[in-house]
């Protein structure tokens, strides 16, 4: 079992190292310590992909096509099953409750204005995942559990018939049937009960901050990849039949590519009992329904929590976009939203948003800038369009870190979606730049949040200062499983000791604890 020992902080009482960086060529004396002025301190959560794990359309059936064998892994199908996603929900309310302890900014001791999460806060764009998530943000009676209300149905259950050894099962092999790979190959442990206690009713803490959301590809697209609108894949999720193992002999490249042409047609196939896949029954239920981006919108600001609506607004609600911004005082925050409705996991912008930003930036010549996406700008490279209606070319990151790059007033672009903590210097010509800042995911190990202040100082220059969070979970599993807190130190547990090795999302130290210098533009 590999060392999961915690790597951030769940409490601001002790000093906390921070690697200074000038990359940028910004460069500020030591005397900066004692003059310098907090400007904002606030938390990024991102890929927190709250898991409703007993859906007929998840997709866990593929991920052994990348298991270690003696071919190598595609690397295509990794993020298919975790062997924790029964406890996303408990993790998300153990950050939730981390960062409500911590309160305030660890250098500059201001208390957080806000949270924002950068997207991929559900897993599978399906209604009851969409309100797990805000209604563990905003605090409340939550329960993870959907279908049949009495027991686990899903991959992870030992019911006899459809047992596939390719999972970890926590409460033990059937008679008579083979130790599952996870127990028996990479150590995983038996569990008696945990998926009653996953299914279990508590009441989420909620943040005593006001919180921002920002739409990721899983939020908008079924799997993270395909359209969600597709009717043969919201007749799948609100069915009554769910694949658990795949056909012998399936060619993961045949697959990917008749995935990627008509991902209902070849579910369906698969379903219909014309192959010879394993399949189950399972209870069927409405909220499973895949939502559109504009009813996605429409639930931050029907479940109510501070600020209303979560950074969306009146425009978003009725042309059924996702992208805003707001001002914090001297900055300002730009959301972006990155995600291709056409498909991919891959992002990009439409014409209109992009033209929206490029006016936006241009009147933000007196505000300290920072901007908001779930995609990283190397993962932006989607420029698909649609067909059969009016074609346009989308646009990809380069362009739009141009763009950035020609504002001076813009000090940093914060995301997620490689599930990977990593900071990049990026340059501008003559001088200066900013820093792109993406943070790991709350479902691969190390499953952390960052703290970013922002300080003044006085010199020319500012500074920002992350701080990576580890959830409130304990480090030991072995505290057992009678609450959120517990479960969510499993979670961290088994996703340390996946064996798709999700855990290089923890980065290098120059990715975490840091102070990044960057020039002024209000200077």
């Amino acid at each position: 079992i590999r060392d999961t020992s915690v790597t951030g902080v769940q409490t601001c009482a002790l000093p906390i190292s921070h690697v200074a960086r000038t990359a940028l060529g910004v460069l500020s004396d030591a005397g900066r310590t004692g003059r310098r002025q907090g400007l904002i301190s606030f938390v990024q959560l991102s890929d927190i992909h709250v898991v409703d794990a007993q859906s007929p359309l998840r997709l866990e059936w593929t991920d052994r096509l990348d298991d270690p064998s003696p071919l190598p892994s595609t690397g295509l199908f990794t993020s298919s099953y975790r062997p924790h996603e029964m406890l996303t929900g408990h993790v998300a309310d153990s950050m939730v409750r981390a960062i409500n302890r911590i309160g305030s900014g660890p250098v500059t001791g201001k208390p957080f204005a806000l949270a924002i999460q950068t997207g991929d806060n559900s897993d599978n764009s399906q209604l009851n995942e969409v309100r797990w998530n805000i209604n563990v943000l905003n605090g409340g009676p939550v329960r993870f559990d959907s279908g049949n209300l009495t027991r686990w149905e899903g991959v992870a259950d030992s019911t006899p018939l459809t047992y596939d050894p390719a999972y970890w099962h926590p409460e033990g092999n059937p008679a008579g049937k083979p130790v599952d790979h996870p127990r028996s190959e990479y150590g995983f442990p038996v569990v008696p009960g945990l998926l009653d206690a996953a299914r279990r009713p508590f009441t989420a803490e909620g943040l005593t901050i006001p919180w921002y959301s920002v739409f990721g590809n899983h939020d908008g697209l079924a799997q993270g990849n395909f359209p969600a609108s597709t009717l043969q894949l919201n007749l799948i999720a609100l069915g009554a039949l769910k694949i658990v193992s795949p056909p012998l002999g399936l060619d993961p490249g045949q697959l990917l590519q008749d995935l990627t042409a008509d991902p209902g047609a070849v579910l369906t196939g698969l379903l219909s009992g014309a192959t010879n896949a394993g399949v189950r029954a399972v209870a069927p239920d409405l909220n499973r329904r895949l939502l559109t981006r504009k009813q996605i919108v429409e639930q931050h600001f029907a479940l109510g929590g501070a600020p209303f609506g979560h950074g969306f607004t009146s425009t978003n609600r009725q042309q059924g976009t996702a992208y805003y911004s707001f001002d914090q005082g001297q900055l300002r925050f730009i959301v972006l939203d990155t995600v291709n409705p056409n498909g991919y996991a891959d992002g990009s912008l439409d014409k209109t948003q992009f033209a929206w930003l490029t006016a936006l930036l241009a009147q933000s010549s007196d505000k300290v800038v920072l901007v908001f996406s779930h995609h990283t700008s190397d993962t932006m490279g989607n420029p698909l369009v649609a067909t059969g209606g009016t074609l346009e070319t989308r646009v990809t990151g380069a362009t739009v870190l141009d763009a950035l790059l020609a504002t001076p007033s813009v000090i940093a672009w914060i995301n997620g979606h490689t599930h990977r903590n990593k900071v990049t210097p990026r340059p501008r010509t003559g001088g200066g730049g900013l820093w792109e800042i993406t943070t790991a995911s709350h479902i691969d190990w190390p499953q952390q949040a960052r703290i970013i202040e922002v300080a003044d100082n006085r010199d020319g220059t500012l500074s920002i200062f992350t701080t990576m969070v580890d959830h409130a979970g304990p480090a030991s599993a072995g505290a057992g499983t009678a609450n959120a807190e517990q479960l969510a130190g499993l979670a961290r547990e088994l996703a340390a000791n996946d064996w798709h090795d999700h855990g290089a999302g923890l980065g290098t130290p120059d990715d975490r604890n840091v102070e990044l210098l960057v020039g002024n533009p209000l200077a």
